[in-house]
């Protein structure tokens, strides 16, 4: 694909209307030097200096879709906390639809807490409660997507699996189903490590990394280095992955050694890395997941589709923390290569 060609995709990404259902989290970061070492126990102290916050997990992939240029309606669920309500702002700061994010009163938002000093973590303590989410929220959520999709106000749903206890087996095949009749774009970015979802059939993309590829595949990460062409315990672990949960596409994550995506068990393309410097992969799969699923909702093919979201994850892990990418940003990197 040329530069103009790729151009020109990234450009009708304002035309995308995503639903992103999955595990809302809250990125705070704690910012500060260290200068001396603990009276107390051998550990620096770290002098705070200020406190920023973001969307992470699931609010992060619907923070990508809105900065990409495309429309998020947001599905999940949040705490009657501090933390849950300023998952909620932030949403509005990027004009993402929350009427799907639902309040479990006695349930703790996710919030994963960094302390940084310099450009170094140091810590990350995690704040959150992984119980089921009630059957009656779960409905909701359902019912309003599938309502959606009946009357064509969405173009694609993905499904944020962090195995935080938003999403169940029934729930992704309701919308599948939903999605199939209509010919909406769903994927899939699974946690199978941690647990995660049952396998379902019928997603337009599945995109796990390799660890998570390998863990669906029931096989242990041979860790090849070389080119993935010639990694037959990859090709082995896309077999399987396609005998259990039968999607269309498989797009695989291989950090430094780029992606790969296969088509009904068969490699059909390996995309080389883009990523110039990376500094922080943090919220990669969460971008790569937003600009993959915007590319196939406004038409572009699944190649294409693919080589965008490397684009887009090589310029994300050049920022320090969870970040997005800004449209303007994917251009830049199209453009120029």
């Amino acid at each position: 694909m040329t530069a103009d060609g790729r151009i020109s995709a990234v450009e009708r990404f304002s035309r995308g209307r995503v639903a992103v259902i999955g595990d809302l989290m809250l990125d705070v970061y704690l910012w500060g030097s260290v200068t001396r070492i603990s009276p107390e126990a051998p550990v620096p102290v770290v002098n705070v200096r200020k406190r920023t916050c973001c969307l992470g997990g699931a609010a992060n992939v619907m923070r990508n879709i809105a900065t990409l240029g495309g429309k998020a309606l947001a599905f999940g669920a949040v705490g009657d906390d501090i933390s849950g309500r300023e998952i909620v702002a932030g949403l509005g700061e990027f004009a993402i639809a929350a009427e799907g994010v639902v309040r479990a009163p006695n349930r703790r938002t996710t919030e994963k807490c960094r302390v940084v000093a310099g450009a170094q973590q140091l810590l990350r303590t995690d704040f959150e409660d992984t119980r089921p989410l009630a059957d009656d929220l779960r409905e909701i959520m359902v019912d309003r997507i599938v309502r959606l999709i009946a009357a064509g106000e969405l173009d694609a749903v993905i499904f944020d699996d962090y195995a935080k206890g938003v999403l169940d087996a029934w729930m992704l095949r309701r919308i599948i189903a939903a999605a199939r009749e209509k010919g909406i774009v769903t994927l899939l970015d699974p946690k199978p490590k941690t647990g995660g979802v049952a396998p379902v059939s019928g997603l337009t993309v599945l995109k796990p990394n390799r660890g998570e590829a390998f863990a669906l595949a029931g096989m242990n990460d041979d860790n090849f280095t070389g080119v993935p062409e010639e990694n037959r315990a990859l090709r082995e672990a896309a077999l399987r992955i396609f005998e259990i949960w039968e999607p269309e596409f498989l797009l695989i994550s291989l950090a430094a050694q780029g992606m790969v995506l296969f088509r009904r068990g068969e490699l059909l393309r390996v995309i080389p890395t883009r990523a110039r410097e990376v500094f922080d992969v943090s919220g990669a799969g969460d971008t790569a997941a937003a600009s993959c699923t915007l590319a196939l909702a406004t038409g572009c093919d699944a190649a294409l589709a693919a080589e965008l979201a490397n684009f887009a994850a090589g310029v994300v892990v050049g920022k320090i923390g969870t970040a997005p990418v800004l449209r303007d940003e994917l251009l830049a990197a199209v453009r120029d290569n």
